[in-house]
């Protein structure tokens, strides 16, 4: 128990951890006066232990070279570059180059002439600094220059110090490798000054707490979901009265059985810890995203399917699930470890599709804590009935005795699975063109899946592991009336309606065979654009501000915002009339011609698609990869208001727009 309880806090720790700020590194600036006129600016730098900076000079293909930008001025003229002490030189085998480095002390000293009586000189310092992970951090500098002397510089201020995994990306390289935009190069929003009396300038914070909650919920459906099932079922009263009869004493086999539920929460939470750790969460973002991974995760949802209905099961290798039975008769609480363990491998051909659904789904939760947080409910509902009737043994009376009802369960997984099979091909459809399964066949294809699972559960249609079906239960009844309500329900979607209660699974509504009207591919055939640079002259042109949409093909909740809160006529019109709309795909696999084709210089990856074009963008000014993602700009490309995620509340999403919208109304005032 000891063990079990410094494991838990251990990972309580790490997610805290992951969450910190980090500031490593730490500047100080002071000037030199060398002669009338002239004086040296000089950038000392002190690193904690472990951590490097990066040279000025690192070469091509290595980590982002140091930086010092200064902003124009007419008080003062550099004289020459900054001078950089002699770094640690070493071949880097993760980039493949020779880099230049700077650890514990350095000191940079940049000569400048003023041509007044005195000067103020500031600018951004831009670099990377890494341990076990990166950070891209921009830290502002003054100086207070005066022709027969010197003072001592303000403070730095350093406004983006946050841990990231090493594939993040950098805040401060707000125009390095973006679109030529005739000056409308999109801000990042640390640092920004927004007027007051706009609004409250909330931000998101509390999308991604709500976000694990959803996953925490999902695997606990999950958990319920499994212990319907043939293979867990049948194994909670003989592991109860086994625990009962063989402990002697009825305290001590309540005790051993909350410990096997303890331990059946350690087994799952293991495993979500491991997926989190050894993927982390930028990776599985990227599986969650991935044309690749999406095919493939089509083609395992089909194989659950299949196996749900009967046709194989899908097991683990008798000698591991021996060896683990083994160790099982050993007495104590090893031995009532490893008889949880055993259930996990036994029931592997049940469970085995539903937290490989979870955990595919928790991809999408884009955080370090999705895959923990949802084996965490999984587990937790799977254990709850062994803890209750150890403690209730009176209530075993109660259960359903086992029979053909838990066949039903499990076939009635496989057809949820394959529909949720067919979502992830959509996907793929979607960030690729290909237009095979677009709107109409894909809802078509949930109507006759839904219809199937309703006549089934009325019994008029059997698979081969059914028992014949004398009469129907009240409970296969509900269920068959609401698969069959649902299946109705759908059925006009293949025809345009808009489906609300399943937004985000089907394509979007503009992705359609039959077009009738004015067709966009734009939500609510809304005038937007797909491309930075257009949109922003468009907007110019008109004298409106504008919103940029990250947004992806394959996410679900992106959807749901188009489908649920643009739909409201407040938010349509606002969308419509007031902004100009950029709605930026970061998964379209569109190759870009090759004379547009780059490296980031926040990721070091190539940058060969439109998707890779504008996760970049959104990933190198607002240092996140997440979506939706609404950023409200005027023309001249500066923040209107702090950018928002997935906003489901209709009325805060209208405050947020309007708060733009008056922001930018004060600015045109003030010009």
């Amino acid at each position: 128990m000891k063990k079990l309880f410094t494991f838990l806090f251990v990972i309580l720790w790490m997610t805290q951890a992951f969450g910190q700020m980090v500031h490593p590194v730490h500047w100080s600036f002071t000037t030199e006066q060398n002669k009338a006129g002239e004086a040296t600016l000089i950038f000392k730098v002190k690193i904690e232990s472990g951590w490097h900076l990066y040279s000025q000079f690192t070469p091509d293909g290595g980590p982002l070279p140091m930086e010092f930008k200064f902003e124009p001025n007419g008080c003062y003229i550099l004289d020459g570059k900054v001078v950089e002490p002699k770094p640690i030189e070493f071949f880097d085998s993760t980039f493949g180059v020779k880099v230049l480095t700077f650890e514990h002390e350095a000191i940079f000293r940049q000569k400048v002439k003023v041509k007044g009586d005195a000067c103020t000189i500031t600018g951004t310092l831009l670099y990377e600094a890494c341990k076990e992970s990166c950070i891209f951090p921009d830290t502002t500098f003054t100086f207070h220059v005066i022709k027969t002397g010197s003072a001592v510089s303000s403070n730095p201020v350093d406004t983006g110090s946050i841990l990231i995994p090493p594939v993040s990306v950098d805040t401060s390289h707000k125009s390095s490798n973006l679109p030529d935009t005739a000056g409308a190069v999109p801000t990042s929003v640390a640092g920004t000054q927004l007027e007051p009396g706009c609004g409250k300038g909330d931000s998101d914070s509390g999308t991604t707490e709500q976000s694990i909650w959803g996953i925490f919920i999902a695997g606990m459906l999950g958990g319920f979901l499994a212990l319907l099932t043939p293979c867990v079922f049948p194994m909670i009263p003989m592991t109860v009265s086994f625990f009962t009869k063989r402990s002697g004493t009825k305290a001590k086999g309540i005790r051993n059985a909350i410990i096997y539920a303890l331990s059946i929460i350690f087994i799952y939470v293991t495993l979500g810890f491991l997926v989190t750790v050894t993927f982390g969460s930028d990776a599985l973002n990227d599986l969650a995203s991935n044309a690749f991974f999406n095919m493939a995760f089509f083609i395992i949802f089909v194989i659950f399917a299949i196996s749900f209905f009967g046709a194989f099961e899908i097991t683990l290798p008798s000698s591991i699930i021996n060896k683990a039975d083994s160790a099982s008769d050993r007495g104590g609480l090893l031995g009532i470890f490893f008889m949880a363990f055993t259930l996990s491998l036994v029931s592997f051909s049940c469970t085995g599709p539903i937290i490989g659904t979870l955990l595919v789904e928790a991809a999408h939760g884009r955080s370090y804590l999705g895959p923990v947080a949802g084996m965490t409910g999984f587990a937790l509902a799977l254990a709850i009935p062994f803890a209750l009737f150890s403690l209730f043994p009176g209530w075993l009376s109660n259960l359903p005795k086992s029979g053909g009802w838990l066949n039903t369960v499990k076939v009635s997984l496989g057809f949820i699975e394959l529909a949720l099979a067919f979502k992830f091909l959509s996907n793929v459809d979607l960030a690729y063109h290909w237009g095979f399964l677009q709107r109409e066949l894909f809802v078509a294809i949930w109507v006759i899946i839904f219809g199937l699972l309703g006549i089934y559960l009325l019994g008029k249609l059997r698979l081969s592991h059914d028992s014949e079906t004398m009469h129907i239960s009240v409970g296969r009844l509900v269920f068959s009336i609401i698969s069959l309500t649902f299946a109705l329900y759908l059925l006009p979607g293949i025809w345009g309606a808009p489906l609300k209660l399943i937004s985000g699974f089907p394509p979007p509504e503009f992705y359609k065979e039959w077009k009738t009207g004015k067709i966009t591919e734009c939500p609510h055939d809304l005038n937007c654009f797909h491309d930075y640079d257009e949109g922003m002259r468009y907007a110019r042109s008109q004298g409106k501000p504008v919103i940029i949409d990250f947004t992806g093909w394959a996410c679900v909740n992106c959807r749901k915002m188009e489908d649920n809160v643009w739909s409201d006529p407040k938010v349509l019109k606002r969308l419509s009339e007031e902004y100009v709309l950029i709605s930026l795909y970061v998964d379209d696999k569109t190759v870009l011609p090759v004379e547009q084709q780059t490296v980031s210089k926040t990721t070091g990856r190539k940058i060969k698609t439109t998707g890779n074009k504008w996760s970049d963008l959104q990933a190198s000014v607002y240092n996140t990869n997440s979506q939706p993602y609404y950023v409200l700009l005027d023309n001249k490309g500066q923040i209107l208001a702090q950018p928002r995620g997935y906003t489901p509340d209709i009325p805060t999403y209208i405050d947020f727009l309007d708060e733009g919208l008056c922001r930018y109304d004060k600015r045109k005032e003030a010009n």
